[in-house]
C-alpha cells in the first residue's frame, strides 16, 4: 500500500469537498471518496486514476500559500533554468517573495507584472504572490477580496505550462511535480531527496 500521500502536515484537514468549494474549483474526475473525505483520500484515489492534471489542480489549492508559490517557482525552473541575469522579473521577484514573504517583495512582485513580456509566463508564479492571501494584493488593494481560488489557479497554470513546455517527457515529468508538490506538503523544500524545509530561508 502506497505511502506517498501520508504525513501531509503542510495540507488542511478540511474536507476536500469544502477546500474546491472555496476556490470556486469543480474537478473533472467523478470521485467515489465521501464529500468528508480529506487530502490523502482524495489524491490518492486521483492518483490511482491516473488523473494527473486535477491531481496538480488539487495540490494547487492544499498546498499553504508560500508553498504553493515556491511549487509554481520550481516549475518554471524546470524549463527557464537555474537562476541567471537573464531571469524573468516576475519568477525573480516570486522567489524573492518566498525566502522573505514581506509585503514590499509582495508588491515587487505586482510590479514585476506591469513589466513583463507578453510571452512571459512567469507571470503565474506572481501572480500567485499577488493573490497570496486571498486579496487583490498590498497596500490599499488589500482591502478588495480577490477572486475565488486565484492564487491557487495562477499556481496550477505555471505547473500545466511546465509540462507543455516539456511535453516530450509528459508522464515522467508530470510524476515529478506530483512528487514535489507531497513533499512540500510532507514540510520538505521540493527535492523528495531532500528533508531541507522551507523553514529554513525564514
Amino acid at each position: 500500500m502506497t505511502t506517498m500521500f501520508n504525513d501531509l502536515v503542510k495540507m488542511p484537514t478540511d474536507p476536500v469537498a469544502k477546500l474546491l468549494s472555496q476556490a470556486n474549483v469543480l474537478l473533472k474526475t467523478p470521485l467515489e471518496a465521501p464529500p468528508t473525505a480529506g487530502a490523502s483520500e482524495v489524491l490518492k484515489e486521483l492518483s490511482e486514476k491516473g488523473a494527473l492534471v486535477d491531481l496538480l489542480r488539487l495540490l494547487a489549492i492544499l498546498l499553504p500559500p508560500r508553498e504553493r508559490v515556491w511549487w509554481a517557482c520550481m516549475a518554471a525552473r524546470d524549463y527557464i533554468g537555474p537562476r541567471s541575469d537573464k531571469d524573468p522579473p516576475s519568477l525573480t521577484a516570486s522567489e524573492a517573495w518566498v525566502y522573505e514573504p514581506s509585503e514590499d517583495n509582495r508588491d515587487a512582485a505586482r510590479i514585476s507584472l506591469d513589466n513583463a513580456y507578453v510571452d512571459d509566463d512567469t507571470v503565474n508564479c506572481a501572480l500567485a504572490v499577488l493573490y497570496s492571501d486571498g486579496t487583490l494584493g498590498p497596500g490599499e488593494l488589500k482591502q478588495y477580496p480577490a477572486p475565488a481560488g486565484a492564487s491557487e489557479t495562477a499556481a496550477f497554470a505555471m505547473n500545466m505550462v511546465a509540462l507543455s513546455e516539456l511535453s516530450d517527457k509528459f508522464e515522467e515529468h508530470g510524476r515529478i511535480l506530483v512528487e514535489r508538490a507531497l513533499n512540500i506538503g510532507r514540510g520538505g523544500n521540493g527535492q523528495s531527496d531532500s528533508v531541507q524545509s522551507l523553514e529554513t530561508h525564514e
